[in-house]
């Protein structure tokens, strides 16, 4: 059995005194553009390989849900909120910053060339709340197409589409009713194409 003498135990309970607390922070690191994943698969195998999961705490692709209608279904698509970039959770010194800029596919880091800016905690909790799943209904018709509505009043009729919003979340539409023609509004999910 080993014994620890009262002296030896206070040299490592100030050694860990000693040791600084880590200013770990939210990054923003650019990749080349459709790169992310492939950069967020190297990079986490790199933190890994190398012991630096206490250094590089998580490195995020931020993306949310959209549900778009293509073909009258109802689809579920994740989409990047940033593309082209990545936000890591990480101290900066001289060895993470270079294991991170020296990663295939990063451009580097968002800020200036020898200086990483960390984002601000209001910041980085806005995009990580975006990060939370939202889904939004798009729709793919365009004008001059015909659809059919599936939903309100004119369920059941057809309608010829004459604009479309130009963040495809709402379209206006023809429909003949009681013996006049009217334009309506209709939002993404409230109709499906008849082409």
């Amino acid at each position: 059995m080993t014994e620890i003498k009262n002296d030896e135990l206070n040299t490592v309970d100030e050694q860990k005194a000693e040791s600084p607390k880590k200013d770990i922070r939210w990054y923003v690191i650019h990749t080349y553009s459709g790169y992310e994943n492939k950069v967020l698969d190297t990079l986490t195998r790199k933190v890994h390989s190398m012991g630096m999961e206490d250094t590089i705490k998580e490195i995020l692709l931020p993306m949310h849900d959209e549900e778009e209608v293509k073909d009258g279904e109802k689809k579920v698509v994740s989409r990047k909120i940033f593309p082209g970039y990545l936000l890591i959770h990480m101290e900066v010194n001289d060895h993470s910053w270079y294991v991170v800029r020296n990663t295939p596919g990063v451009t580097g880091f968002v800020g200036t060339t020898t200086k990483p800016i960390p984002l601000t905690d209001e910041e980085a909790q806005r995009i990580l709340n975006a990060n939370q799943k939202k889904v939004a209904v798009h729709t793919r018709v365009k004008v001059g197409d015909k659809i059919r509505i599936t939903q309100g009043a004119f369920a059941d009729n057809v309608a010829t589409v004459t604009e479309v919003a130009e963040d495809r979340k709402s379209i206006h539409a023809e429909i003949s009713a009681f013996g006049n023609t009217s334009t309506i509004e209709l939002e993404a999910g409230f109709f499906e194409p008849l082409n």
